[in-house]
């Protein structure tokens, strides 16, 4: 018996896969027609000469309520800011010479101007630390709180009124209405330092306390009533003097006497011609930047009158603020 030794048949070969089609590219799509045709550009006819004044004054118009605005609630502030700090260092180089005011004249006897220190008062409670200036006039506590001339100094025989702004300028006495009966603070002027205790706060229609009798000293302390920059009256802090009287200085002013201006929430008209001035001045500046604008282009018109412009919008608008009530 023979053995088949022969090996098996090979398997059948696979035939190899045929090569894939490439992959069809998609046609670019044909973008769809628009719905409408474009607008053609509109072409603005050049200005007139008329035409550029008239933008040119609603601008400045626009700036000028603006630059109001911001010189009332940021501006001002700045400026008492500024303003305390130079009253500061007068008046104690003024107390350490002995020269500090004790009447309505200087240590020369010279009427005292309006924004001259005469005292520095402090009231912890609500925080104030203040130069107070003679005069009440609006543009003379822009400073600081005033001292009124026909009433004697804080201290001193008699009563003594000082006012001060409750928004504007620092807002000095915003926070007065809070002071409560019992409350103590104190005033150095050039008599020394002045204890007082208050003895309530009032409105109008409330009645007033008792007169002071003449060895007594009484300190009254005003300022506008009602919402930020929206006075609606006049708020009143009555205090008495705790510490030792002092004598009454010579005073020329009386209460006939008074100037209007420097009465609660009074105006100040007497610089109007400021006013007008400083809108002549802002005039002739638009003027001369719309000549300039048809002369040599609106770039160089920006670069030299934009700052001109600047500084007159702010000399109108701070002799429109001396228009506003000066507790304001």
């Amino acid at each position: 018996m023979s053995v088949d030794t022969q090996a098996p048949p090979a398997p059948p070969s696979v035939p190899p896969a045929p090569p894939k089609r490439p992959r069809a590219q998609r046609p670019p799509r044909i973008p769809k027609p628009p719905r409408r045709p474009p607008r053609p550009p509109k072409l603005f006819a050049p200005l007139t000469p008329q035409e550029v004044l008239v933008r040119g004054l609603l601008s400045v118009a626009a700036a000028l309520l603006l630059a109001f605005g911001l010189n009332i609630t940021v501006l001002s502030h700045v400026q008492h800011l500024v303003a305390q700090q130079l009253l500061v260092n007068e008046f104690k180089s003024q107390l350490a010479e002995g020269t500090a005011p004790v009447s309505e004249g200087d240590f020369d006897d010279v009427l005292l101007p309006d924004g001259a220190p005469v005292a520095v008062i402090d009231i912890p409670v609500i925080g104030v630390h203040e130069v107070v200036v003679e005069g009440t006039s609006s543009d003379a506590i822009k400073a600081g709180p005033g001292h009124r001339r026909d009433t004697v100094l804080p201290g001193q025989r008699g009563m003594s009124v000082v006012m001060g702004r409750a928004s504007a300028y620092g807002g000095p006495f915003s926070r007065l209405q809070e002071l409560a009966p019992g409350d103590t603070f104190t005033v150095r002027t050039g008599q020394g330092k002045q204890v007082f205790e208050v003895i309530g706060v009032r409105y109008a229609g409330d009645p007033m306390p008792k007169s002071p009798t003449a060895t007594e000293s009484r300190l009254m302390l005003a300022t506008a009533r009602g919402a930020a920059f929206v006075p609606t009256g006049v708020a009143y802090v009555d205090a008495r003097l705790r510490s030792e009287v002092q004598d009454s200085g010579l005073r020329q002013t009386t209460f006939t006497s008074l100037p209007p201006e420097d009465k609660a929430m009074a105006t100040d008209t007497t610089t109007a011609w400021a006013l007008v001035f400083a809108l002549q001045f802002l005039v002739v500046v638009q003027l001369a930047a719309v000549w300039a604008y048809s002369r040599i282009g609106a770039q160089k018109t920006w670069v030299v009158f934009v700052p001109v412009g600047l500084l007159a919008i702010l000399y109108v608008t701070n002799q429109l603020t001396l228009l506003l009530p000066n507790l304001l």
